[in-house]
């Protein structure tokens, strides 16, 4: 199965995006007083495809380390599925949004969840979430990721993203005919 990966961090793989970067904020719910952490909340608005960010910082790095005690962070990325990755044509193909960060987090594609794989827990914990098999160019997607430090109840060190990629693979069938 053929696979081509583009680093999200890099300014080459936003112009095949036609993405402008990153975009983070701290809290649970950014803006919000205490940063949103409430009681029995039923949900943050920042994992909604069409939560408005752009009052947020723009195209940060997020390999940047955020500590204040106990902190949270949303980074977002919207994107627009490319027609090709480097020779790859990318109609059919698996797409995976893959990551790891430092210590809990959380993968929303387009505003869902895959609760089974789309929780980050523990320190160098890679985790992949599929963004759209088959892929169709030109559809517009948004990947909201949570990030907080742990454990809750003590927590110790930094928030930061080890990185950030977007992986095309072939399906079976388009790799066998390819």
């Amino acid at each position: 199965m053929a696979r081509v990966a583009l680093d999200l961090e890099s300014k080459e793989s936003m112009q095949i995006l036609s993405a402008s970067g990153w975009s983070r904020a701290p809290g649970l719910v950014p803006g919000e007083p205490n940063q949103g952490l409430v009681a029995e909340m039923l949900g943050s608005p920042a994992r909604l495809a069409e939560y408005d960010d752009s009052g947020w910082d723009q195209d940060v790095n997020v390999q940047d380390r955020l500590s204040v005690g106990f902190t949270f962070a949303w980074y977002r990325l919207a994107f627009t599925m490319p027609e090709e990755v480097k020779g790859q044509k990318v109609a059919g193909n698996r797409v995976y949004f893959e990551t790891n960060v430092d210590n809990y987090g959380e993968i929303y594609i387009d505003g869902k969840i895959d609760g089974s794989i789309g929780v980050v827990t523990g320190n160098n914990t890679p985790k992949r979430a599929m963004i759209e098999e088959p892929a169709v160019p030109g559809g517009k997607h948004v990947i909201a990721l949570l990030v907080a430090n742990a454990p809750l109840g003590s927590p110790v060190g930094a928030i930061f993203v080890r990185y950030v990629t977007m992986a095309f693979e072939q399906a079976p069938a388009q790799a066998a005919a390819g």
